[in-house]
């Protein structure tokens, strides 16, 4: 299994400006899309190792980077290279959705 970083203000900065790819999942335990979505987002990131970073970040226990990164609905999946947002995808989505999302980073 893949190695998923969780995400605080402590570490956040050095993982997105990491030599790949960054997919960071907002989350939180209560939310019912969340939980859709976080297996998902396991499995890609098996399926991507290597290439792209994966990084989830709880909301209600870094609510200092959602405000950051305008994040206001969860889940919230933000794609970062180079420490720079490529693009950001709220609410549940497709593994294939969620594939393609990642592709545009490669």
């Amino acid at each position: 299994m893949a190695n998923i970083i969780t995400g605080t203000k402590e570490n956040f900065d050095s993982v997105i400006n990491g030599d790949l790819p960054v997919l960071v999942d907002f989350w939180a335990t209560w939310c019912g899309p969340c939980r859709m979505v976080s297996p998902i987002v396991d499995q890609l990131a098996d399926e991507y190792e290597g290439r792209v970073t994966f990084m989830k970040v709880n909301v209600d226990e870094e609510p200092e980077l959602c405000e950051r990164y305008g994040v206001s609905s969860i889940p919230n999946l933000v794609l970062f290279r180079d420490g720079d947002v490529i693009d950001q995808s709220a609410g549940a989505r497709p593994k294939a959705l969620i594939a393609q999302f990642i592709e545009q980073a490669l």
